[in-house]
């Protein structure tokens, strides 16, 4: 098991868990969120750029799978209201830009793969007390995996209907038994 990336800047706030299986490695995270006035963005380029790097790392020696709150919505179906939200924290270009350089580095949006076309969310505010009730969501937290899983893949599922928090569980099924 490993905390962070070895990066003393961008260690300090615990923000991932690395676990080394026989055939994988599995990273927990959570990605530093901007702040609503943008104010973190250069700590959030720096950590973005280094946990690529220290994925696309990994990824030489085995399989990577990535789960948790990526603090962002990365396409317009991924939140309910997209031309309302265009420069919030969550729906930024750079934080955008962060995971299609995530995906173009080898990584499959698993939600994605098997729902291209459903509008499906993981998070709803609670400053809106409706925001649940009237699906007002945000798709903020995913696995993604590295393409050479992509034969193993099985399923991808938001469990919107768990209560609890603010963010829903996600479910991945992926056959990575060694053989």
């Amino acid at each position: 098991m490993a905390n962070g990336f070895d990066v003393p800047e961008v260690d300090g706030e615990g923000r991932s868990i690395t676990l080394e299986f026989s055939n994988f490695y599995f990273i927990n995270v959570q990605v530093p969120f901007l702040g609503e006035k943008l104010q973190r963005l250069d700590f959030r380029e720096l950590w973005a750029q280094t946990f690529r790097n220290y994925v696309t790392k990994l990824m030489q020696y085995k399989p990577v799978i990535i789960g948790g709150d990526m603090s962002v919505a990365h396409e317009r179906i991924d939140l309910a209201e997209p031309d309302d939200n265009h420069h919030r924290p969550g729906f930024t270009g750079i934080e955008r830009k962060e995971v299609f350089e995530l995906l173009n580095a080898g990584f499959i949006d698993t939600f994605r793969y098997f729902h291209p076309d459903e509008a499906k969310y993981t998070y709803w505010s609670y400053r809106d007390k409706e925001a649940r009730a009237e699906n007002l969501g945000w798709r903020l937290d995913y696995f993604l995996v590295s393409n050479n899983l992509e034969d193993k893949l099985t399923n991808a599922k938001i469990l919107s209907n768990i209560m609890g928090s603010d963010h829903c569980p996600i479910e991945l099924d992926v056959d990575i038994t060694t053989r």
